[in-house]
């Protein structure tokens, strides 16, 4: 169960980006940021496992993830080293923004 990834010096602006541009792959960004290794069917609920496969690859082809095989499955983790030796503080900046969205759409008041 080989899996390819991008050196960090292909991780490039537009793919990392292009892999954040979807709510469930910014959630899987979020929950791998405690540093932690994580299998694959665990960080999504209620997603098919063809759904779940495309947004690996497309994390994984953005840089932003890493999948280790592991037994019989994969295991992810987040890039965060070499992110930030490509970007230094985008990482950071990108999950602050996620933390922040969802305090100030829990804390807003209903629309009219």
């Amino acid at each position: 169960m080989a899996v390819n990834h991008p050196s960090r010096d292909q991780i490039t602006l537009e793919n990392f980006f292009a892999a954040l541009a979807n709510p469930m792959r910014l959630q899987v960004v979020r929950a791998l940021a405690d540093g932690a290794e994580y299998p694959c069917g665990s960080l999504l609920e209620n997603v098919s496992k063809s759904t779940l496969t495309h947004h690996w690859r497309v994390l994984r082809e953005g840089g932003l993830i890493w999948q280790r095989p592991s037994g019989r499955e994969l295991l992810l983790s987040l890039r965060r080293e070499d992110l930030q030796a490509r970007f230094p503080g985008l990482l950071d900046a990108v999950l602050a923004g996620i933390e922040a969205a969802e305090e100030s759409a829990v804390t807003a008041p209903p629309a009219p």
